[in-house]
């Protein structure tokens, strides 16, 4: 497992931006990025292999949120425009560090909120 750590959260009107950023404290086999909203289970939003750079969204922010990675940093970034209040949720980085195919470690968590 490795440790991450969040930032970036915060408020936002609907059609802003913000960025979240997670650093890992070790090298990982993909990063990604959850939410959760409130009286909803978890759900996968991006995530980026760290070897070659493969990017996957799930379909309700194609198009909106660029994910991203730093190699250097051990840094993963999501870049969240045309934000959307359903949008709103915590969104928590994960991180598969003993098995490509199990995330196995996560952040604390980061609000954003997005008001109408």
């Amino acid at each position: 497992q490795v440790h991450l750590v969040e930032s970036g959260g915060g408020l936002v009107q609907a059609g802003g931006s913000l960025r979240l950023s997670c650093a890992a404290s070790g090298r990982t086999f993909i990063m990604g990025w959850f939410r959760q909203a409130p009286g909803k289970e978890r759900e996968f939003v991006a995530k980026v292999t760290w070897s070659v750079g493969t990017t996957y969204y799930t379909e309700s922010v194609k198009g909106r949120f660029t994910i991203s990675r730093d190699n250097a940093k051990n840094t993963v970034y999501l870049q969240m425009n045309s934000l959307k209040t359903e949008d709103t949720a915590v969104y928590y980085c994960a991180a598969a560090a003993r098995n490509p195919v199990l995330f196995d470690s996560w952040g604390q968590g980061t609000q954003v909120t997005v008001s109408s």
